[in-house]
C-alpha cells in the first residue's frame, strides 16, 4: 500500500472477536501485553517509508493495551531514527467488567482517533473501536466534519465497512471468483469525498477486481439489518448506492445517516471450560452400523460430561477409486468445567478400541489433553458511562464527548410466509416467471456469510432487476429454513436491501458460543453462505446462464 500509488491514511484491523480472547490470555501472562506484536514487525519494514511519503497511520493493533503498543512505537522509531508522533485512544476496556470475564471492551466510535490526528499524530493506535472506525475517523479529521455531519459520517463508515476485511473487497472470498485472477488480490482503498461519498479501488497492477459485486458483498458482511449501528452514526444500508464508473472503480453514494443509538457495545469474552475431540475415520461399507458401535462403546466413558456431540460427515463415495473418497468422518466433541473429564484419559479411551471396535478402524490425530475454550457474549452500556479519551502526542490526555444520540426505530422483514411452492401455487416445473429449471442458487446469486458472537449473516446478492424480483418474492425466510434444515429450528430475520438488488439473513444461536467455543464444523460461519449456494431450488430458466457451445470451451 505504502509503495503502489497515492495514499494519504494507511489503515490496520487487527481485533476479531476470537484475537480478543488470545490478548486476555497474553495479558494474563504477561500484563505489558496485550497488543497484537504482528503489527509491530510490519511496522519496521514501512514505518520509515510512511514517514518519507507524509502517510498516517491508525490501527486498532493496541487491543488490550494501546499505551503499551504506543510506547513500543516509540521504541521501534527511535531504535530506527524516524521521528514520528505517536498517540493512542483508550478507554474501550471496562475490566473489571463481572464475575468470570476475561475481557470486556467497549467499541468506540472514530472521534478519538480525529482528536489524535488533529493534534498533530503520525501513528494512532487503539483498543477496541469499531472497525469502520479506523475510516470514519481519518475522514472526519481530513474534512474537518462535525459531530452531527451524520451524512457524511455514514458515508465514510460504509466505505470503512468495505475496507475493513482487505481483500475481501477486491476478489477474495468471493462467490464468483472464477471471473478474475485472484491469486494474488491488491488491497482496496477509498477515495473519500467531503460530501462523504467514496470511491472503491486499488491501486494499479494489483491483482483481484473491484466490481459492484465484490463491494456488494463485503457490505453485506457481518453486517445485521438495514441500520448499522455505531457510536458515531447509524448508516442507512438501505440508501447506499454503488455505480460501476471504470475499470477497478465503484462509486459509492447516497448514504444516509442518523444520530447514533444511546448505547455502546460491549465485546465480553470469557474461559467457557475445556474441550476436546476425537475424529473416527469410517472406510467403506456399513457406516452407520460402524458410526452406532462406536457411540455403544464410548457410552460408559462419557458418562457424567457435560457435552458430548457426535457428527457423522458423509464424505464417503460409493464404488470409490480411493481409500480416501470411501471414508466418512465422525466426530465426538466433548465439553466440560473440569479438563479432568474431558482430558487425554477421555480420548486414550477411545483410541484404546482399535482393536476391539469396527473393522479399519483408524482415527485422525493421536489423543491429546483438554484445551480451553472461550465464549464471546455482547451486551450494552450507556455511551455517556464509557471513558473514551485520546491521548495526544505529547501526552494529554482528552477526553472524547459522546456525540448526541437517539434509539432509531428497529426496522425488520420477517419473510411472505409460506413455502416456495405454496406461495407459487404450481408445480416443478412452472413459476410467475414461466418455466423453471431445478439448479443450484448459486447459478444466478451471490452470498457472502460471517458471524458475530453466536450469530450468523447471510447474505445474498444477484446482478439483474429480473433476478431481483424473483430472489426478493422467493428467497423467504421459511425458504432458507428449507435449504439449511440446520437453521429450521432458529430464529431467522430477513432485511431487504432493494439498492443492491440483495437480502440479508440473521440466524440467531447457529454458532452457540461464538467461534471460540468451537460449536460448529464451520464455528465462524464463513462458509454458510456458500452451502446456501449449492442447495437446489426451481429457478426461472431464462434466468440461468447460457452454456457455452460445445467444444468452445467455458
Amino acid at each position: 500500500m505504502l509503495t503502489g500509488g497515492e495514499l494519504d491514511v494507511v489503515t490496520g484491523d487487527y481485533l476479531a472477536e476470537l484475537t480478543m480472547l488470545i490478548l486476555g490470555r497474553d495479558r494474563l501472562k504477561n500484563p505489558d501485553l496485550g497488543y497484537a506484536k504482528t503489527f509491530l514487525r510490519q511496522l519496521e519494514e514501512g514505518l520509515g517509508l510512511a514517514h518519507e511519503r507524509g502517510v498516517r497511520i491508525v490501527t486498532n493493533a493496541g487491543g488490550l493495551n494501546p499505551a503499551g503498543l504506543a510506547d513500543a512505537v516509540r521504541a521501534l522509531a527511535a531504535k530506527a531514527g524516524v521521528p514520528v508522533r505517536v498517540a493512542h485512544v483508550e478507554g474501550d476496556d471496562l475490566m473489571p467488567y463481572e464475575e468470570g470475564a476475561l475481557t470486556a471492551n467497549a467499541y468506540l466510535g472514530g472521534a478519538g482517533i480525529t482528536a489524535c490526528l488533529r493534534a498533530g499524530a503520525d501513528v494512532v493506535v487503539t483498543g477496541r473501536v469499531t472497525d469502520a472506525a479506523l475510516v470514519s475517523g481519518p475522514a472526519a479529521w481530513w474534512f474537518d466534519w462535525a459531530p452531527d455531519d451524520y451524512d457524511r459520517l455514514a458515508g465514510s463508515v460504509v466505505a470503512g465497512h468495505v475496507l475493513e476485511c482487505g481483500t475481501q473487497a477486491t476478489g477474495g472470498n468471493y462467490s464468483f471468483f472464477t471471473a478474475h485472477d485472484v491469486r494474488r488480490p491488491g488491497f482496496p482503498l477509498a477515495e473519500i469525498s467531503e460530501d462523504g461519498s467514496s470511491v472503491i479501488t486499488k491501486h494499479p497492477g494489483t491483482g483481484g477486481a473491484v466490481t459492484t459485486g465484490t463491494v456488494t458483498a463485503q457490505l453485506l458482511y457481518e453486517t445485521q439489518g438495514v441500520r448499522y449501528l455505531g457510536p458515531d452514526v447509524t448508516a442507512r444500508l438501505d440508501t447506499v448506492r454503488l455505480t460501476e464508473e471504470d475499470t477497478d472503480r465503484v462509486r459509492v453514494t447516497g448514504v444516509r445517516g442518523e444520530a447514533p443509538p444511546p448505547s455502546l457495545k460491549v465485546g465480553v469474552t470469557r474461559i467457557g471450560g475445556w474441550r476436546n475431540e476425537v475424529v473416527f475415520v469410517l472406510t467403506g461399507l456399513d457406516i452407520e452400523a460402524k458410526a452406532q458401535l462406536v457411540r455403544a462403546q464410548l457410552s460408559d466413558a462419557l458418562e457424567g460430561v457435560a457435552d458430548a456431540a457426535w457428527t457423522l460427515s458423509r464424505t464417503d463415495h460409493e464404488d470409490a477409486p480411493t481409500e480416501e473418497t470411501a471414508s466418512a468422518l465422525l466426530r465426538l466433541v466433548v465439553r466440560d468445567p473440569s479438563p479432568d473429564r474431558v482430558g487425554r484419559g477421555l480420548t486414550s479411551a477411545a483410541i484404546e478400541l482399535a482393536l476391539a471396535s469396527y473393522p479399519g478402524f483408524h482415527v485422525t490425530a493421536p489423543p491429546g489433553p483438554a484445551q480451553p475454550y472461550g465464549v464471546f457474549t455482547s451486551a450494552l452500556v450507556p455511551a455517556s458511562a464509557v471513558p473514551h479519551a485520546a491521548v495526544l502526542p505529547d501526552g494529554t490526555r482528552v477526553p472524547v464527548p459522546a456525540p448526541p444520540r437517539t434509539a432509531p426505530p428497529a426496522v425488520e422483514e420477517r419473510g411472505l410466509g409460506g413455502s416456495l411452492r405454496e406461495r407459487w401455487k404450481g408445480g416443478v416445473g412452472e413459476s410467475p416467471a414461466g418455466p423453471t429449471t431445478r439448479a443450484p442458487l448459486g447459478a444466478v446469486a451471490g452470498a457472502r456469510s460471517g458471524d458475530k458472537g453466536g450469530d450468523a449473516n447471510v447474505g445474498v446478492w444477484v446482478e439483474s432487476a429480473e433476478a431481483w424480483d424473483w430472489l426478493h418474492r422467493t428467497l423467504t425466510v421459511e425458504v432458507l429454513q428449507e435449504l439449511l434444515p440446520e437453521v429450521r429450528d432458529l430464529p431467522v430475520v430477513r432485511h431487504a436491501l432493494p439498492n443492491l438488488r440483495a437480502l440479508n439473513f440473521t440466524l440467531t444461536g447457529i454458532l452457540g458460543d461464538g467461534v471460540a467455543s468451537g460449536h460448529r464444523f464451520d464455528p465462524q460461519a464463513k462458509a454458510l453462505g456458500e452451502w446456501l449456494r449449492a442447495r437446489h431450488l426451481d429457478i426461472p430458466s431464462h434466468l440461468l446462464p447460457t452454456p457455452a457451445p460445445e467444444g468452445t470451451g467455458s
